[in-house]
């Protein structure tokens, strides 16, 4: 049984794909891309092969743990200082590079960079940002993976107030690929939640020009 998706006992298990209407960005969500089966099993080994670790940040003056814990995996050999952590590269592993081919086979990219996150409960999160600096945003690609519970993916466009927040639903076993300047023109987070709520881990690959 689906231990995420048990309440959905009729789901075909098909890909849905489905193509957001942003103004200045590319965003596509696929629906059951792992299927059940291999979500599962991924979840269960990255949650106990993954050597989480717990990053903290200067906030006015006092330095804080991160609401989720981490671990960054790439290239080892190419330049890592888009990154923006100092956190310890681990070489791809077995599961990621399942993951990564995957994906490639979908987008016509070689992703160099994975940031993995852990999100234990609905009070870990991630508040309003956007991925990469300065130009590097003009033109990304970053595909984001979800295996344990759904949680809302939240997008708000940096200036245009007259546009309404987006959410989209991350399921066990989605990607969601944001592309082009999605950066540079959006922000998004996952929000924190006080109703009970099952692990989630989040891949987030990464790859600039």
């Amino acid at each position: 049984m689906d231990i995420f998706n048990q309440t959905n006992l009729f789901s075909t298990k098909e890909v849905c794909k489905t193509v957001y209407d942003l103004p200045g960005a590319d965003v596509t969500l696929f629906e059951n891309f792992f299927n059940i089966e291999e979500s599962n099993k991924l979840y269960k080994s990255l949650l106990e092969n993954t050597p989480w670790q717990q990053e903290q940040i200067i906030i006015h003056g006092k330095l804080v743990d991160y609401p989720r814990l981490t671990a960054w995996y790439g290239d080892i050999s190419k330049d890592i200082q888009y990154t923006n952590t100092k956190s310890k590269m681990h070489l791809w592993n077995d599961d990621l590079l399942f993951i990564k081919n995957r994906i490639e086979q979908e987008v016509d990219v070689k992703f160099s960079r994975c940031l993995l996150n852990y999100y234990r409960d609905g009070k870990d999160s991630v508040d309003w940002h956007q991925d990469y600096k300065g130009d590097q945003r003009k033109n990304t690609v970053i595909a984001s993976v979800t295996y344990g519970a759904t949680r809302p993916f939240q997008l708000k466009h940096v200036s245009r107030k007259d546009l309404k927040r987006v959410d989209i639903p991350l399921a066990n076993g989605s990607l969601l690929l944001m592309q082009g300047a999605t950066q540079e023109n959006w922000k998004h987070k996952i929000p924190k939640t006080s109703k009970p709520i099952s692990p989630r881990i989040n891949l987030t690959f990464r790859w600039i020009t």
